[in-house]
């Protein structure tokens, strides 16, 4: 779908590629698409429902007086935003009559909903209609007000209808008046990040620069003295929406829960609540991208070097403290205790999305498909009704997904991303074409003023070969990137048959294969993909003497349901052979990994607690799942590191 309006593209716009549109790609993936008909068949259905059963929708109706139950609470616009920009991703790619007159439905009572000066908040309208815009740091105004944006371009660019789009227009040109550093205006922004990536959509889909003017206002004002949190309080004179429902500790911790401690281009590690760090960050990548603005870019490269080299976790999960729902400190990543949001994985795919567009560089689309592989993927059951919020990395029985929260931000995120996964697997420009994921299917493109289709053919996560037939209408010369998976040691690769040497087509993490394509040309890369050890830093405590399996882009885990032997007691010898086979009928059609372990045994201790003499151990054969796969068979023990027997071995 077209912008609306034009609007003269920026000379310092400063963005490599742009992702494919929503429209322009088919998935038809054995892997995929059956997680996407659940998300489409069984996942948007039922988050309308659970939308409808707790009083999320009806609110909009405004007819909810005091003493009335469930009582509105602020984050409910958001949820239903989310599942309208959920509803319409999945319409753009697959036309659905009853649910589009669904969508239109909760637009309608949106629309009735709007304030006569545009305001569009429920709680605020129904429950505190004197506070509005008094308590930015807690109440998510703006966050919801963010959601709603979002959700208004999706429904705009899935179904061409402005309906949606005309609202938060109104709703975006209200919040202009009343921020910014004019006289009059309230110099703040949101405790949660979220309306300045929002607000750059709009930009883009509208064409009006006021949206990025904005967007740019509120990066740019978080952080700065005097401290605007303070000023409100202060000017308040009550407590905080969550003021003693969680505590930061002293006054930076507080400051850097919402990123606000620091100036954003001043900023080097990332800090806080781990949702709001990648929703701000993603927001100054897009701005970095729009505006060229090289000090944006720069504060992103800083934060993005920070957050993998000491605070990511193998599955692509952010986030190991439960206390401020963030992080915690460098290495300090425990895996039972681990929080690792679903939103912060799903908010790490967006900047991990973003940054490859603004560098064109593989290593932020290797950390995309870690996180969504992993990190985003375990946090929904296999029948699309059950949700994790943290992801552990180990379980000591107990835990299990969810059908809802009171703070439900999880659920409809998850839908959302799983509707709109073709704007993640292409970028392109006028001279080159771009492959981030590997999902058999089809995407067009046009470079040079033509029209090319790339079609992809593979088994991927599963099998590492992947076919690509390159068909432009006429003749055509433009780069094809493929990304070489950071997991990957060895590709071999072929054009029309013939080998050709990768060595000398590396470019970013990618193979740029440059020519002349015609009609019908096709690519196959060759990805080895064996079973591989994996190791976390020494300075990672929980994970000292442990060791992970991988097998492309996924993480095994071992679950209590597939061995025998206590987890805790097992071990896995460096030497032991890890095969892995194709298992069709398990978990939806899985690869499972097996391997030799031995187990600490009980035999010989009797009703001792202490002896001078070590265990004996006895062989137990292991079997290792994908991380994503945990938890779909019931409650049971779970690890994705594993003891290694023997392992202080010598340099």
């Amino acid at each position: 779908m077209d912008r609306i309006g034009t609007r003269e593209e920026a000379a310092a716009t400063t963005f490599a590629w742009r992702p494919a549109p929503l429209a322009a790609v088919v998935i038809d993936d054995s892997f995929w698409s059956p997680r996407r008909r659940v998300n489409r068949e069984q996942t948007i259905p039922f988050q309308y429902a659970q939308c409808q059963d707790t009083g999320r929708i009806d609110a909009l109706r405004l007819t909810w007086r005091p003493g009335d139950q469930p009582v509105p609470h602020p984050f409910w616009d958001s949820d239903v935003a989310k599942w309208i920009e959920a509803a319409s991703y999945s319409l753009a790619t697959h036309p659905d009559p009853a649910l589009d007159a669904q969508v239109d439905a909760v637009i309608a009572l949106l629309a009735s909903a709007q304030q006569p000066d545009g305001y569009l908040n429920t709680y605020f309208t129904l429950v505190r209609p004197e506070d509005r815009w008094t308590d930015l740091r807690d109440a998510h105004e703006l966050y919801c007000a963010g959601h709603l944006i979002e959700a208004g371009v999706a429904h705009f660019q899935a179904t061409g209808k402005r309906s949606l789009l005309a609202v938060v227009q109104r709703y975006a040109d209200y919040i202009a008046t009343v921020f910014g550093r004019a006289p009059g205006q309230k110099r703040g922004y949101c405790g949660h990040e979220e309306i300045e990536l929002a607000l750059v959509k709009l930009y883009r889909a509208t064409g009006e620069d006021r949206y990025l003017r904005l967007a740019q206002y509120f990066v740019d004002e978080r952080g700065t003295q005097p401290y605007y949190f303070d000023q409100e309080a202060e000017t308040r004179g009550t407590p905080g929406y969550f003021e003693g429902h969680r505590s930061h500790g002293h006054l930076r911790a507080a400051r850097e829960y919402n990123q606000a401690h620091l100036p954003v281009r001043e900023q080097t590690e990332v800090v806080g609540h781990a949702v709001r760090a990648m929703y701000l960050t993603t927001a100054m990548a897009d701005l970095a991208g729009e505006t060229g603005d090289p000090t944006l870019r720069d504060a992103c490269r800083r934060l993005w070097d920070h957050l993998c080299a000491r605070r990511l976790y193998l599955t692509g999960g952010i986030g190991s403290a439960a206390q401020n729902e963030g992080f915690s400190g460098d290495y300090d990543l425990p895996n039972e205790s681990a929080y690792a949001e679903t939103c912060a994985a799903i908010g790490l795919v967006f900047w991990a999305h973003r940054m490859v567009q603004l560098e064109a560089d593989g290593r932020y689309a290797d950390v995309l498909e870690q996180a969504l592989y992993n990190g985003v993927l375990s946090g929904v059951s296999l029948d699309g009704t059950r949700f994790f919020y943290e992801n552990p990395l180990a379980s000591p029985g107990g835990v299990s997904r969810k059908p809802w929260f009171g703070v439900a931000c999880c659920p409809p995120n998850l839908a959302r991303l799983l509707a709109s996964l073709g704007q993640y697997i292409y970028s392109a420009n006028q001279s080159a074409v771009a492959v981030h994921l590997y999902v058999q299917g089809s995407a067009r493109f046009t470079v040079h003023d033509q029209e090319v289709t790339v079609r992809q053919e593979t088994e991927y996560p599963w099998d590492g070969t992947v076919r690509l037939i390159v068909s432009p209408r006429r003749p055509v010369e433009f780069a094809l990137y493929l990304r070489w998976p950071g997991w990957c040691r060895e590709v071999a690769v072929r054009i029309n048959g013939e080998i050709v040497d990768p060595a000398g087509q590396i470019e970013r993490g990618y193979l740029r294969l440059a020519r002349v394509w015609s009609d019908g040309d096709t690519v196959e890369l060759r990805m080895a993909m064996p079973v591989e050890r994996v190791y976390a830093h020494p300075l990672v405590r929980a994970d000292v003497g442990a060791v992970a399996l991988q097998r492309g882009p996924l993480v095994y885990c071992l679950e209590e349901i597939d061995n025998l032997a206590p987890l805790e007691r097992v071990a896995l010898p460096p030497e032991a052979p890890l095969t892995a086979q194709i298992e069709p009928d398990l978990l939806g059609g899985t690869v499972i990994i097996r391997g030799e372990g031995r187990v600490l045994d009980e035999q010989g201790w009797g009703d001792t607690l202490y002896r001078h003499e070590p265990s004996m151990t006895r062989p137990a054969t292991l079997t290792a799942v994908p991380y994503h796969t945990w938890n779909n068979r019931g409650a049971g023990r779970m690890c994705a590191w594993i003891r290694e027997a023997g392992s202080d071995r010598e340099g």
